[in-house]
């Protein structure tokens, strides 16, 4: 068995960091944040709803976009990402009490646009409970229009995940 991976670099958000070392299924993620699954998380059939593991992956993006550096980039330019498209492929069913742990990370930049990759891991399953991806856009919301991203945040992006960043041509 892979020894665990270290934590992954402090979360933004103290009561959303994870204490002790991470699973494997989330090596590759340097954002991972742990929530508890509530009893409002089920529905009617008793387990978690199919839309709460999309707000946890929401979370996680947060926290990553929260990135001292990256905050700061966005926030000179006048631009913030926006959502434009979210999938999630269901692998266990996951029931209250338990935590998760949720990691995200970009893979791939484009124009103006990036793609990021989310894990949810059970403690009590121990295994990956779903997964997926997200697309998001970088707006500037005054103008409601799509921003080119900047070489200085690419290489915050590589820096920040600690590799090279997959780059689409010219299409965002």
């Amino acid at each position: 068995m892979d020894p665990s991976p270290p934590c992954p670099p402090s979360c933004p958000v103290p009561e959303l960091a994870v204490s002790g070392p991470l699973p494997a299924a989330l090596a590759g993620f340097r954002s991972v944040i742990e929530l508890p699954i509530t009893w409002g998380d089920q529905d009617a059939i008793g387990h978690v709803n199919n839309t709460v593991p999309i707000r946890w992956f929401e979370s996680s993006r947060i926290a990553l976009l929260d990135h001292d550096e990256f905050r700061r980039l966005l926030e000179a330019a006048g631009v913030g990402p926006i959502l434009a498209a979210v999938s999630c492929n269901y692998r266990r069913q996951l029931h209250y009490p338990d935590r998760v742990l949720v990691g995200s990370r970009i893979v791939r930049i484009g124009r103006t646009s990036f793609r990021m990759e989310h894990v949810v891991w059970s403690r009590r399953l121990g295994c990956v409970a779903a997964e997926g991806d997200c697309t998001c856009v970088l707006l500037d919301y005054a103008a409601g229009t799509p921003r080119p991203i900047s070489a200085e945040l690419v290489a915050a992006v590589e820096r920040f995940e600690g590799r090279p960043i997959e780059r689409a041509g010219t299409a965002g």
